[in-house]
């Protein structure tokens, strides 16, 4: 099964049953307790985010410290001490490094504060 961005199709026909069972046969599943899901939800809830945005990005973050086998109280603790334009640029980040390569997620940085000395116009 390729992965892709666009939303899922529900298979409305006698075999959907087979073919799931079938398409996730060599994938497994990640068990979350529920106290570790309600937290990181209400932690990105409380930063302003949406619902949907912040199961979203709680699932990423929930899996990913599953795979590396660290502690998500530990990272949520981490992300508590940002502001919210530092956590909008770490949570793009972590959901571009969950992505395909065929689109990312992105912000736009105001370069004519930075450094004057870094911007030039070359002329051909």
């Amino acid at each position: 099964m390729t992965k892709t961005n666009l939303p899922t199709s529900t298979v409305t026909d006698s075999t959907a049953s087979t073919k799931e069972f079938f398409n996730s046969y060599y994938n497994e599943g990640i068990a979350l307790s529920a106290t570790d899901v309600d937290n990181a939800v209400g932690f990105f809830e409380s930063k302003g985010f949406d619902v949907t945005a912040a199961n979203s990005i709680a699932a990423t973050l929930l899996s990913q410290s599953k795979i590396e086998n660290v502690n998500v109280f530990q990272i949520i603790d981490t992300l508590k001490g940002l502001n919210d334009l530092q956590l909008s640029r770490v949570v793009s980040e972590i959901l571009n490094y969950n992505r395909l390569n065929i689109s990312t997620l992105g912000y736009k940085i105001d370069t004519t504060a930075d450094n004057q000395f870094e911007i030039r116009n070359v002329l051909a």
